[in-house]
């Protein structure tokens, strides 16, 4: 409602000025910037939170996934991960056999 009114007198509404500011700062700002408030974010969540709280985010992530995503996602990502490890061993043995071992 108070959106409303705002738009009827012509002025932006908060949400849309956030938009606002968050384009410009990405205009101004390169991939690098956004790199380093995450890192300075990250190091901050870690300070002051313990290892409960990446358990619960954890675990809660791993349930949302699950609700969204079925039995063949899981299937598709253990496929994947272990070809990804077949092709690691097999690069391992390839550079083992060049040096001799």
């Amino acid at each position: 409602m108070a959106e409303q009114k705002e738009q009827e007198k012509g002025r932006m509404t908060v949400e849309e000025a956030g938009h606002k500011g968050g384009e410009r700062t990405a205009e101004t700002h390169g991939r690098e910037f956004y790199q380093q408030i995450g890192h300075k974010g990250g190091e901050r969540t870690a300070e002051t939170h313990g290892r409960e709280f990446y358990q619960q985010i954890g675990h809660k992530g791993g349930e949302r996934t699950a609700e969204t995503h079925g039995r063949e996602f899981y299937q598709q990502i253990g496929h994947k991960g272990g070809q990804k490890i077949r092709e690691l061993i097999e690069k391992a043995e390839e550079k083992r056999e060049e040096k001799g071992y």
